[in-house]
């Protein structure tokens, strides 16, 4: 494979906070008394036909809006045209559980009509696929289109296609998201599974309550790869890894030392660590053991307290990881730890695992 050196050179996002507002970076972090989290949904008529918008399900239109949002800042960073756009040339996604308000839809009426006179719209709309779909069809783009459900690592694995295409040589660009929603029965169905804390708490206070379980959340994350570098762009990706549960902290350390050791870096070349911390102490030991072997002179930071819990979180992180880089500033609301930054943020590794099986990290550079 070739050392083609790859580039964030867009971002849109959609989620819990006030994150679609290019200007204000965590300026005015949301919290609220609760254990679940729900996106801040933008005027979905701006980005989608009226005649659409109403047999869409939530995360599409979600999906959507933040797709759009990546391209048109991307259209900003790059020396193409605004009013010309970007249509990339692949669209890459990754989800957890899919479409699950129209899965639920379709079910609910096949009880109700005892699988009698269905309607093949919220059956059509519940795979999986459907969010790269609508975006290909609304973007004309004519080009690769896939999506992988891997659960804790599918927005990883949507990114190690689009890496290991862009390097290649196959691909010149790339739209990569991670996408998942909530709704009332997955809520309900997982809280009797034992996921999330029983009583309500702060949300930003959710590292400090005692309850088990953590806070569940959705979102919907888009990044614009390409092999070529503009004065406004974000972050270089340099790297993804994913891999099952580590059998002990020594296997945990030494997959770190590997991957970092990949691009000529140790642990103490990191200048930022985000970690997928959520308040739920048997999630939240594996990380902290890692602080306390390999990064003592690390700044670390967290975000599941701003966007809650969920398979394609990472994608909130990297959206994080990619406008520290370019702000050069850490916003005081992820920081964990009373530790200052650094004067120069030129590395930042994500962390993340889902539910202590699915791990994952996440190397971005300074460009």
């Amino acid at each position: 494979m070739n050392d083609i050196p790859i580039y964030i050179n867009g971002l849109g996002i959609v989620s819990p906070q006030k994150t679609a507002d290019d200007n204000r970076f965590l300026e005015e972090p949301l919290s609220c008394l609760t254990n679940h989290l729900r996106c801040i949904e933008p005027v979905y008529k701006d980005f989608i036909p009226s005649d659409m918008i109403r047999r869409m399900g939530r995360i599409i239109k979600m999906s959507i809006a933040a797709s759009k949002f990546c391209l048109s800042d991307a259209a900003k960073n790059s020396r193409e045209s605004i009013t010309t756009g970007i249509v990339p040339e692949a669209i890459i996604t990754g989800t957890g559980l899919g479409c699950i308000e129209d899965t639920e839809k379709f079910l609910t009426s096949m009880i109700r009509d005892n699988e009698e006179f269905l309607t093949p719209t919220s059956f059509i709309q519940s795979t999986h696929n459907t969010v790269a779909g609508q975006i290909a069809l609304l973007l004309k783009c004519h080009g690769y289109n896939f999506t992988f459900v891997h659960r804790g690592i599918s927005f990883e694995s949507a990114m190690i296609d689009a890496l290991t295409q862009i390097q290649a040589g196959e691909l010149s660009n790339a739209l990569v998201g991670g996408s998942d929603e909530l709704t009332a029965n997955s809520f309900a169905i997982t809280t009797r599974l034992g996921f999330w804390k029983q009583k309500p708490v702060q949300s930003l206070d959710i590292l400090d309550d005692k309850q088990r379980g953590t806070i569940a959340g959705e979102g919907a994350s888009f990044l614009f790869l390409t092999n070529e570098k503009h004065e406004h762009t974000y972050a270089r990706l340099t790297g993804v890894t994913a891999f099952l549960r580590p059998l002990s902290h020594s296997e945990l350390r030494d997959k770190l030392h590997k991957f970092l050791a990949t691009f000529g870096l140790i642990p103490n070349d990191i200048s930022l660590v985000i970690l997928g911390l959520n308040g739920d102490q048997r999630n939240d030991q594996v990380y902290k053991n890692l602080l306390e072997t390999d990064f003592q002179n690390t700044l670390p930071a967290c975000f599941k307290h701003l966007c809650g819990e969920y398979h394609t979180a990472s994608s909130f992180a990297t959206w994080l990881a990619a406008r520290v880089i370019r702000e050069q500033s850490v916003p005081a609301v992820v920081r964990f730890g009373l530790r200052q930054p650094p004067a120069k943020l030129d590395h930042v590794l994500i962390y993340n695992h889902f539910r202590d099986n699915n791990h994952a990290f996440i190397l971005l550079n300074r460009p």
